[in-house]
């Protein structure tokens, strides 16, 4: 929808007002409340947000955008505050009722042989906005005590990417795409720090009990061994994989 300055006034920033009075109505109350008791009964409580790559991507165009962070880096700029000013307000909502164990960032940067983008734009059009944000967030915490995981969510090969997000406080990442070389055997040995979610091939699901039992054999007693890990499919599960299917792999699971 983003095309220039007004294109971005007249159809865009008007809808990400943080106090437009319709945000906070019932409907969020009664999320609110939904988050406050499953935190009574000590699940975990993640605040999402869409990454500031995916969002400026839906405002652009995937192509645009790239010709943007060149030619106009003030609009990305502008785009970026506002997306700022909007997670920071209702977080900040929500965090006047509990307290959040996760931050979760929505991103897909990457593609199957890495980051869209260089890590130097990333640390220019990005990560201002994503800091202030955690630091916010740590700051409000009603229990500080309490450790806040970031996870960054991106499909791709997301390798070579884990230690820039390590800068502004990453310990958490998925999926860990197979068909883009992820191995999270490989991954997890080389980041042992890192917590992971994903991992398992969702091509192999389609392939029937014998194939998903291989795949299992293999990555399930190195990485129960591990630690940090939690095994699901690397992306949502494609129609080609039989309910079946399914169904074994989870109570392999």
């Amino acid at each position: 929808p983003v095309k220039d300055w007004n294109t971005w006034q007249r159809d865009v920033a008007w809808r990400l007002d943080p106090a437009a009075p319709s945000r906070f109505g019932p409907a969020f109350s009664a999320r609110v409340g939904q988050a406050v008791a499953a935190a009574q009964t000590g699940k975990v409580i993640v605040q999402q947000v869409i990454g500031g790559y995916m969002y400026l991507r839906s405002l652009f165009g995937p192509l645009d955008l790239l010709y943007l962070f060149y030619d106009n880096p003030e609009l990305v700029q502008t785009c970026m505050q506002a997306w700022f000013d909007l997670a920071d307000a209702v977080i900040a909502r929500h965090q006047q009722h509990v307290t959040l164990d996760e931050l979760f960032l929505a991103e897909d940067i990457c593609y199957n042989h890495g980051p869209l983008i260089a890590p130097d734009m990333m640390r220019r059009f990005l990560f201002p906005y994503y800091q202030q944000l955690i630091e916010n967030i740590r700051r409000r915490q009603l229990d500080r005590s309490r450790t806040l995981h970031i996870q960054i969510d991106t499909d791709g090969n997301s390798v070579p990417v884990i230690d820039v997000y390590r800068e502004i406080g990453m310990d958490y990442m998925s999926p860990f795409e197979v068909a883009s070389g992820c191995d999270v055997i490989r991954i997890g040995r080389e980041y042992p720090w890192l917590l992971m979610r994903g991992g398992i091939d969702k091509r192999v699901l389609a392939e029937g009990p014998e194939a998903i039992d291989r795949m299992l054999d293999r990555i399930l007693p190195v990485m129960h061994q591990r630690g940090g890990y939690i095994p699901v499919c690397d992306h949502g599960v494609p129609e080609e994989v039989s309910f079946a299917n399914y169904l074994h792999y989870r109570q392999r699971i």
